[in-house]
This record gives C-alpha cells, structure tokens and sequence, in this order.
C-alpha cells in the first residue's frame, strides 16, 4: 500500500522529535524519499508550525506553557483550552462509537480532541502519536493497533516513555510492566461473556459453543473470558472454539467454520453459540439457514459487539460493550490528569485501571420471549 503524505509526515515528526535536530538531506534518506520531496515535506510542516527550520537542518520547537492556560483558574478547572491527541486502529465499527464518547467528553470539557487513525498498523502508532504531540496534543489517548501479545511486546514500550499523560483505550498491558503503570479504561469482556452463557443456560440450553475471531484484543478477551465463564459455572467445554474469519477475506475458512458448526448443532452436541462478531454471526445464520439449521428453532445464538446485530433478519441477541462511555470516561480522565498536573505538579496521582461492564441485549435469536431488553 502506497504510503499517504500524512503518514509521511508522522514518520518525519517522529525523526525529528527523536533526535531534536536532523539536516534535511538526512531525513530524505531515513524516509526513503527525495531531497525534494523531503524539503516540501518539511516546509510543509514548519508552515504550521510544527517543526522550526535553519539553514537546511529542521529542530523540534520549543513549546512554552500557554499564558491563558497558566493563568486562569478556571481554564485549568474545566479543561477548557486543553488540545487532546487520539490515536485509534479505526473511525468504524467497534472504534468509532468509542471516538464518538471521546469527542463528547472533550466538547463538554471545552478541550480540542485530534484524531489520527493507524489502520491496525502497529509498527506505525509511535509515529501517529508523534504526529499528534506535533500538533499540540497535551495529553493523549492510545488504542494501539495491536493484534495479539506480539504486537504488544514488540510495539509497547514506547507508550510508558511519552512526555504527556497518556490513558489506554481498550487495551490491558502485561502485568508489571511499565505498560501496566498507564492510567487505562477497558470494557470487562469477560463479563459480557459470562452474561451471555448465563443467559443461555437459563433458557434451558447446554454448554455453548464459542465461535469466535483471533485477530484483535477483542476477540483473544473474548476467547479467555469464555474459559473463565465455563470454569465459574461449572461446565466443560461442549468442544474445541470454532475459528472464525471474515466470509469476503477467506471464504474458505468461513465455509469451514459453518461446516463445523452445523455439524456440532445436527449432530446433538449443542443447542447454542455465542459469536463474535456481529457480522460474521449474521453471515453463519444465512449459511446455516441455506444448510437447513434455523435460529432460533435449532440454534439459539448470540453475537458479541452489537454494532449491527438488530439490524439481521432474525434480530440477534447480542452483548454490548459499553463503547461509547469507554471514550468519554477515557477522555474525563485524561482532562482529570491534565488538570491535576496544573494545578498540583510535585504531586504523583494515583494511577487508574477502569473496567466498564457490558450488557446484553436481548433479541430473537436467542430464542427468548419476544421484546428486546437488556440485562
């Protein structure tokens, strides 16, 4: 994929800020680009202000405290002022009801929210982040594009190195390690599973089976918040979890997935499922409807997400992670550490780890009386 100017410039910001002057000429050749391209780049940028520039070198400017935030009380109070940075791996799905509650929260507060988007690139976000404290970012809220504990061991250091106040977004760190130090809001996804397994079980049901993703935080939660339900319930597992991949990535992958499932549910072996997520569960109950296997009259399911899960033919029932109030209460926080760091500097807060609980919405497809609610 062709790189964008933007994303250039993050990498440039991210060079510079590293090592407080570079020579142009340099930097063309660590971006990999031409003199040209890298002396436009960087007029660009010093333009706005982002980057000083002398004689052919570029330096990282010198940000004095604001006189209007230094002060006023009141300004330092409410937030009012603050320039707040967000990195997400997404503007969709799951993550842009997230940015929304950020946005929010950082309009009440009257604070500026800047986003930049690292498209589940991992190796990108330290230069994403850069460009944000670039652009005048005083704290700053991650949700790093990690895919699973790889991503996060070789791409998370850096997090616990920033000069402003950072807070995680939907994202745990390894127990004792600098990572885990951050201030972090997370959804409690092994909650939202219990929830849904619970709810199975009340309505008769055996042991659910999982179907479910592997390549996001979300999905390996959801995958070690099952072992735990089935533990805290008392039940074993009615077989191993089904893999789950997206129909239009590998069809092939889907088909077997389906397949497996079917045949767990014709077989006898179980009566319901739990998948994640919203999309692939609608695909799996349109297969298993052309394979002869309906919902909710053989399988009783429930989808994990609840973006579009009301939106299928049989309305799913579905587990809600509380995305929105995950952004505002991330963005409160950050405005809080903010404010703190004004108004009493040689005091060290306490550091916060949230965990907000899901719900679950129930739908027809779980095979319940009819009328959505939560629980």
């Amino acid at each position: 994929m062709r790189e964008s100017a933007a994303e250039r410039h993050d990498r440039l910001l991210a060079l510079v800020r590293e090592r407080g002057t570079a020579r142009v000429a340099d930097l063309a050749g660590l971006l990999g680009v031409s003199p040209v391209t890298a002396r436009r780049d960087v007029e660009a940028l010093a333009t706005k202000g982002l980057l000083d520039r002398v004689h052919g070198q570029v330096s990282w400017p010198e940000r004095p405290e604001r006189p209007e935030r230094l002060g006023d009380p009141g300004a330092r109070r409410t937030g009012e002022g603050l320039v707040l940075g967000l990195l997400a791996p997404s503007a969709t799905y799951y993550f842009a009801e997230v940015i929304r509650g950020a946005h929010e929260a950082a309009a009440r507060a009257g604070a500026r929210l800047v986003l930049r988007i690292s498209d589940y690139r991992p190796e990108e976000d330290r230069a994403r982040t850069e460009g944000l404290l670039a652009a005048g970012a005083e704290g700053v809220l991650v949700a790093p594009g990690w895919r699973g504990p790889e991503d996060r061991q070789a791409y998370g250091d850096w997090l616990a190195e920033l000069p402003v106040p950072a807070v995680l977004l939907e994202r745990r760190a390894d127990p004792g390690t600098p990572l885990d130090a951050l201030d972090r809001v997370v959804s409690d996804h092994g909650h939202g599973v219990l929830l849904a397994l619970r709810h199975l079980l009340e309505l008769g049901h055996g042991t659910p089976l999982l179907v479910a993703r592997g390549d996001s935080p979300t999905a390996l939660a959801v995958r070690a918040g099952y072992a735990e339900a089935l533990g805290t319930l008392g039940l074993g597992a009615p077989g191993p979890v089904i893999d789950s991949v997206p129909a239009d990535q590998d069809p092939e992958g889907f088909e077997r997935a389906v397949r497996a499932l079917y045949e767990a549910v014709t077989s006898g072996r179980v009566s319901a499922a739990l998948v994640h997520n919203d999309v692939d569960a609608i695909e799996i109950v349109q297969r298993l409807a052309d394979l002869g296997v309906k919902v909710p009259e053989d399988l009783a399911l429930i989808a994990y997400d609840d973006e579009v899960a009301a939106l299928a033919d049989t309305p799913l029932t579905a587990v809600a992670p509380p995305k929105r109030q995950v952004g505002r209460h991330a963005t409160e926080l950050l405005v809080e550490r903010l404010t703190e760091a004004h108004e009493a500097p040689d005091e060290e807060p306490a550091r916060r780890h949230l965990s907000l609980l899901p719900r679950l919405r129930v739908r027809a497809s779980c095979g319940a009386p009819s009328g959505a609610r939560s629980i």
